[in-house]
């Protein structure tokens, strides 16, 4: 069999294992090491497993991730989400879908010190849905836009899946953040206005609630005035050469730290939760890039990226023609498996391709723009059916919400994600804005 039929036929093979709910890790790692021995034999594979674990471990930049991981798991207990929450809807509760677009303003200022995009969801979830059930919120409205505004978590900086794609692509962490927030804002933005356009046209899906008073939101604001000063020293910090990613999310982590054993309801069983929770998402997403060091490992024995690129010069294929089936297929592989699945699966093989194509930008300026594409496609994903992973979780916390309607209730939501990915496909400018000013 040839090896490029092999490299093929193996991404099949690889989504049934994930049917039958085999680990992503171990899928990978099955599939990379039994295509490697197909190819090349026993010998190399051997090699390559007492090798491949000290060599991706010991990279220096990965530790930044259970750093931003623990200061998200630091602020969920301290809990800040419930403070943003109180705050957001303070300020806009008065006004029709009010609380809703409260909740999203609260998901994004939770996100930026969060980075993971099931945690914004989950913790997001329990401080806003009693509230939102209790004033009257449809079922529907309330759930789909928890399930939506979860996604910020891995779009506004920090992101564990931005921090992966900037090690597998070899670009500047701190520069993938920076081009992230213009994104991010709009997302946050579109969000907000897909709510003021659902409550108009669908009645008494967002009631208001009494208007609070300007005293009271400096009262509240006392409670978060802590998160944004983490947020600007740690972000502040990286752009401004005082410390590097990896250093900035150990900041973080020590302030989050900090606020979470000066609250009176921190106590020491909770310590406990946060650094257990820490660890075990943190083996879970090694052991994937484990498995993903062997599956491209063998991808690139199959000479998988260098035939398609191969095919796109020989045809002749319009550049953005080429991103834009990219993104679709992205779309249906967010119908069936997770973010980071997605990024570890396909970079390997569409990365190189993109870097070959000339779309009147630098290398450095097209592997940023790239990924944050891919970064908004995949967070889609996160809401699409069938599985839409934000959306189970809500559901299932709301628990008497059909998944119907939750799916019903995130369509707003996924029309604006593609409003916004047409955006900036069409613009990259908006993306690399950012960077050429700083």
């Amino acid at each position: 069999m040839e090896k490029f039929v092999l490299g093929i036929i193996a991404f099949p093979i690889l989504f049934s294992m994930l049917a039958l709910r085999v680990p992503i890790g171990l899928a990978m790692l099955i599939v990379g090491c039994s295509g490697t021995i197909m190819i090349a034999g026993w010998l190399p594979i051997l090699s390559q497993v007492k090798t491949s674990a000290w060599h991706l471990f010991s990279n220096y930049s990965l530790s930044v991730i259970p750093l931003f991981l623990l200061m998200g798991n630091f602020a969920g207990k301290a809990g800040m989400s419930e403070a943003l929450f109180k705050f957001t809807g303070a300020c806009l509760g008065h006004r029709k879908g009010g609380v809703a677009m409260a909740a999203i303003g609260a998901c994004a200022g939770f996100g930026a010190i969060c980075g993971s995009s099931l945690a914004t969801a989950a913790t997001m979830g329990k401080v806003a849905l009693p509230e939102l059930r209790r004033l009257g919120y449809s079922g529907a409205l309330s759930t789909g836009t928890l399930a939506a505004g979860g996604t910020l978590g891995i779009l506004i900086p920090p992101s564990v899946i931005l921090i992966i794609y900037s090690i597998l692509t070899e670009q500047n962490i701190a520069k993938m953040f920076l081009a992230a927030f213009i994104p991010g804002i709009l997302a946050a933005m579109g969000y907000i206005l897909a709510i003021a356009l659902y409550v108009r046209f669908v009645k008494e899906s967002g009631p208001t609630k009494e208007r609070v008073g300007w005293k009271q939101r400096l009262f509240l604001f006392k409670n978060i005035w802590q998160i944004i000063l983490i947020f600007f020293i740690m972000i502040g910090g990286i752009y401004l050469g005082w410390f590097t990613p990896t250093e900035g999310g150990a900041i973080g982590a020590g302030g989050a730290g900090l606020i979470a054993f000066s609250n009176k309801n921190f106590k020491y069983k909770d310590l406990v939760d946060v650094i257990e929770s820490t660890a075990i998402t943190s083996a879970m997403i090694f052991l994937v890039l484990l498995g993903a060091e062997f599956f491209n490992s063998f991808i690139a024995l199959t000479q998988l990226p260098n035939q398609l690129s191969k095919i796109a010069l020989e045809n002749n294929l319009s550049p953005y023609l080429i991103v834009a089936c990219i993104l679709v297929l992205y779309l249906f592989l967010g119908c069936l498996m997770d973010s980071l699945a997605m990024i570890l699966l396909t970079i390997p093989v569409f990365f190189p391709l993109i870097m070959i194509l000339d779309f009147g930008m630098s290398a450095e300026e097209t592997a940023i723009w790239f990924g944050i594409l891919t970064l908004i496609v995949v967070e889609v994903g996160l809401i699409t059916p069938p599985v839409g992973l934000n959306v189970f979780i809500i559901n299932k916390m709301a628990g008497d919400v059909s998944i119907i309607d939750t799916f019903k209730g995130v369509l707003p939501f996924l029309f604006s994600d593609i409003l916004r990915v047409i955006l900036l496909f069409s613009f990259p400018g908006i993306t690399l804005f950012l960077l050429k000013v700083f």
